[in-house]
């Protein structure tokens, strides 16, 4: 049975690639983006089984009459894909008020609105899944992308507090956590604060990251994606890459290690 995907963000990266996938096995897909023009290529293909929305995720009344639009075109929502959004390189000092709002804004406030315009419609139809575009960001951290950090470290939370309340309506929610990917993330996509020479020994040693050396493919994540939303337990969390998996194993043996050696703090903390 073919599925109705609401995707943001569908014009470029894994939004273009999972919109793609979903109309080439017959599914129906409404996706967002800022420039029409950008996903003017998906009409032309799927005149009838691809719905094209203009829409800022920042802009809360706009994603909701997004989601409306695309239940009454479809009649049904299966599958949101929260994945508009954007990387701002930048030390924590170097951040500005505006830098940082943001990045919240839209990777994080503008996941929760069209998570909130969803659910509604989720909740009656007693299915559904809402799909979160984390990142191997969201659970680990590095040097230069503290307000990104931020915007999914947010989001995991949330979605993870979500996935309890809803489970009893029939509603999946599962973080997608990638590693590097050959997209424009950290390209023409990406913002950067005014640099402070002092930091330009740590900038150039995060330069030296190893997942710029292998980045994934994209095209590659579609079989995957298809995947997570046809199963009928899907996870809560996955992360899409190689090298994702190995971070997280070296970060939470580190926390776990520490939380031991001061569990006797801890335990003082807590009182007799």
């Amino acid at each position: 049975m073919s599925k109705t995907w609401f995707i943001t963000g569908a014009s470029k990266g894994f939004g273009r690639e999972w919109a793609e996938a979903a109309l080439e096995r017959g599914d129906n897909v409404a996706g967002t983006a800022r420039n029409l023009d950008d996903v003017q290529e998906l009409v032309d293909s799927h005149p009838d089984t691809f719905l094209p929305l203009q829409l800022d995720v920042t802009d809360r009344s706009a994603d909701i009459d997004a989601v409306r639009k695309a239940h009454e075109k479809f009649g049904v929502l299966d599958v949101v894909v929260n994945n508009a959004g954007f990387g701002h390189f930048g030390m924590v000092e170097e951040l500005t008020e505006d830098e940082v709002r943001a990045q919240l804004e839209t990777n994080f406030f503008g996941a929760l609105w069209v998570t909130q315009a969803a659910l509604p419609i989720m909740r009656e139809q007693g299915s559904g899944h809402i799909i979160q575009v984390s990142s191997i960001g969201g659970i680990s951290a590095f040097p230069t992308v503290g307000a990104y950090h931020a915007s999914k470290w947010a989001l995991e939370g949330l979605s993870q507090s979500l996935s309890q309340e809803v489970a009893g309506f029939g509603i999946h929610v599962t973080l997608i956590e990638p590693g590097g990917y050959s997209t424009d993330w950290s390209g023409p996509s990406a913002k950067r604060s005014d640099e402070i020479d002092a930091y330009s020994a740590v900038r150039e040693e995060a330069a030296k990251r190893p997942s710029a050396n292998d980045p994934g493919k994209p095209e590659a994540t579609r079989s995957a994606i298809l995947k997570v939303v046809d199963a009928e337990n899907p996870p809560l969390r996955i992360f899409f890459g190689k090298a994702p998996l190995g971070i997280a194993e070296r970060d939470y043996e580190s926390r776990l290690q520490t939380w031991r050696e001061w569990q006797p703090v801890s335990e003082e903390a807590h009182g007799s």
